[in-house]
Parts: C-alpha cells; sequence; structure tokens
C-alpha cells in the first residue's frame, strides 16, 4: 500500500498509525488463533488492557478502523504525493510493502 511507505518516500502521520494498528492486530489476531489451538488465551491486548474494557473496545475499534482505512487508502495531499512520487496509483493499491 503506496501511501503508507513509498520509496522513502512517507504517507501522512494518520497513514502510519494506521498502517501500525493494523499489524499490531493482525499480530494480535494470530495469537488468538495459536492460543486457541494450543488451549490458551493469548490476546496479547486483553491481556495488556483486560482491566480496562472500555479501552479494550477503544483499541479493537481503532484496529477496525484503521483495516477499513487501509482497504480505502489514505486521501490526504501528502500520501497522493508520496504515491505520485513512486509511480503507483493509490486507487490500485501500489506495491504491498
Amino acid at each position: 500500500m503506496c501511501n503508507s511507505s513509498c520509496g522513502g518516500h512517507h504517507g501522512c502521520n494518520v497513514s502510519l498509525v494506521a498502517k501500525v494498528l493494523v499489524i499490531v492486530g493482525a499480530i494480535n489476531w494470530g495469537l488468538v488463533g495459536v492460543g486457541m489451538l494450543m488451549g490458551s488465551d493469548l490476546n496479547v491486548v486483553g491481556m495488556l488492557l483486560g482491566s480496562m474494557p472500555t479501552l479494550l473496545a477503544v483499541v479493537y475499534v481503532l484496529v477496525g478502523v484503521a483495516g477499513v482505512m487501509k482497504i480505502f487508502h489514505c486521501k490526504c495531499s501528502k500520501c497522493k504525493a508520496a504515491c505520485a512520487t513512486c509511480g503507483t496509483d493509490s486507487k490500485m493499491g501500489g506495491n504491498m510493502q
């Protein structure tokens, strides 16, 4: 997804935060799946924020919003400029980086 990082040209900070949230969410869900197979609970986000259910819900919502944002790509001028610099079209997704 070229709007996050493209040939050394970075998109906006919101796009970077969305990328980090998507990665954290993917790793967490992978660990949840592995934990289910092993018969244990490996939900790291739940372990860290389990005593704060409202904050836990906010984190899950932010991860979901970040995922939707990565699907539709950031449309800000900084991200569009990063895509133009590397020669990919942000509508097509560009490189999977």
